[in-house]
């Protein structure tokens, strides 16, 4: 931000000017932080705190991970470094804890090693940590917004304390943004906040307290650059952030969405899951985040022809045709308008009734074909337009459905290990409830010669 008075400077964020300097400035994760907790035992002073405690704190971003390790080593007095998985390296890891394990034997110090987005760091990277982590030379706080059970080593999960933070709330997120308004190290009262505005910032953050005051600093700048080219010369004294300035600054939320990230899934398992559900509404919106977080359409329409395949199937079989023909068409038109055919087609498969029947069919039939459970072709079936195959047997016995005045005729089609086996069992909802009808009666005839099959 420009140097105005109390809006503060562009060298330091507003984000990094709040971040607190105690545990107990901490704006939320109230759970973690209660008297006598883990975290707070280890913000003590060196002499009544734990030798050593590694923590790895899992959480979306902007919940105060680093501020928790900040806050612990000043609280505590204990040397501060901060190591990021995305640049640092095997060398840099042992370059801190040789540092960390010459000052505690030679000044009795002890040193709080940070490292930001630890599931980045590969397994002979993570390995290197071992050595501090288990003689106590390094206080690891490990902070990652991937499942640690799936991107920590077991080695040093197994040595850590595993503490899940959690979204801010409502309540939190004002009391913080309330605070930088305020506060000394914020803008210092230097702009009026309206409470539709403040609601605004709330509503944009989404628990996230970096992006809350992002969205402020970037709101006030815009309040003072309004102010000061105004020709009122009845404007406050103080910029006024409005609901309209906060839109205006920020545009529209950046929306935590990680496409290698556990929330990238969360939101498509979402999206799924509430076409499964039947609920169109719910449908919607995680197809909306995943639009606005700029998620590939084509992936998207991908995604919608296998829900139609595999939870509509053929209680609507206009589902597959309509999912289709909705990926064919943002393959044509590309975005923005693309989001009205996937709209469309995600309303109507939400809406459809439903049958996973196929899907759990051909799941059933690949099961028995690994366990073993094939059997040869029945002889009647076997390809006969060769030389030799009928003096083999092969088609021998065929019986050719168009000749029958229903089409239809007695004849064994599956192995003879798996005769009488059903892999399609329709439901009784949409069109599946005339395919169980007439399925009932086509069984009944083709089953009512046995033949051996050879």
């Amino acid at each position: 931000m420009d140097a105005r008075p109390g809006l503060g400077s562009a060298a330091v964020p507003l984000a990094v000017r709040m971040r607190p300097t105690r545990l107990d400035e901490v704006a939320g994760q109230s759970h973690l932080l209660g008297a006598g907790s883990p975290l707070v035992s280890l913000a003590r002073d060196d002499g009544r705190g734990p030798s050593a405690v590694s923590v790895i704190l899992w959480g979306p971003p902007g919940t105060g991970k680093t501020t928790l390790a900040q806050a612990i080593a000043r609280q505590s007095g204990r040397r501060f470094v901060e190591l990021s998985a995305i640049t640092a390296g095997v060398r840099d890891v042992r370059e801190v804890m040789e540092r960390a394990l010459a000052d505690r034997d030679l000044y009795g110090s002890s040193t709080v090693l940070f490292l930001d987005e630890i599931h980045r760091f590969t397994k002979a990277q993570q390995d290197a940590l071992l050595p501090g982590v288990e003689n106590g030379w390094v206080i690891l706080i490990a902070a990652t917004t991937e499942n640690p059970s799936f991107s920590v080593i077991a080695p040093l999960l197994s040595r850590s304390l595993l503490l899940t933070l959690e979204q801010l709330s409502d309540d939190d997120l004002g009391t913080l943004v309330d605070r930088a308004v305020a506060d000394q190290r914020g803008l210092k009262g230097a702009v009026v906040l309206d409470p539709t505005a403040r609601e605004a910032i709330i509503r944009l953050a989404s628990g996230d307290a970096r992006r809350a005051l992002t969205a402020l600093e970037a709101a006030a700048q815009s309040a003072a650059i309004e102010r000061d080219s105004s020709d009122d010369d009845t404007a406050a004294e103080h910029p006024v952030i409005t609901a309209e300035i906060v839109a205006a600054a920020v545009d529209r939320a950046l929306l935590r969405y990680d496409k290698n990230g556990d929330e990238h899934y969360d939101v498509i398992s979402a999206f799924i899951k509430s076409i499964r559900g039947s609920d169109p509404d719910a449908a919607l919106h995680y197809l909306a985040r995943m639009i606005e977080a700029g998620e590939d359409p084509r992936f998207i329409a991908r995604r919608v022809i296998i829900s139609a395949s595999e939870d509509i199937g053929l209680a609507d079989p206009q589902a597959l045709p309509i999912a289709v023909a909705a990926a064919q068409a943002v393959q044509l038109i590309g975005m923005p308008e693309g989001r009205i055919p996937l709209a469309e087609a995600v309303v109507y498969l939400a809406t459809a009734p439903k049958s996973n029947a196929a899907y759990r069919g051909i799941d059933e039939a690949i099961a028995d074909v690994r366990s073993g459970r094939i059997g040869r072709v029945p002889k009647p079936l076997r390809d006969a337009h060769y030389p030799g195959a009928k003096r083999l047997g092969h088609g021998k016995g065929y019986v050719y459905p168009h000749d029958e005045p229903v089409g239809v005729v007695e004849q064994q089609h599956l192995p003879d290990p798996l005769v009488s086996t059903e892999y399609y069992r329709p439901t009784e909802r949409g069109h599946e409830r005339e395919i169980s009808a007439r399925l009932e009666k086509l069984r009944a005839i083709v089953r009512g010669r046995r033949g051996s099959g050879g």
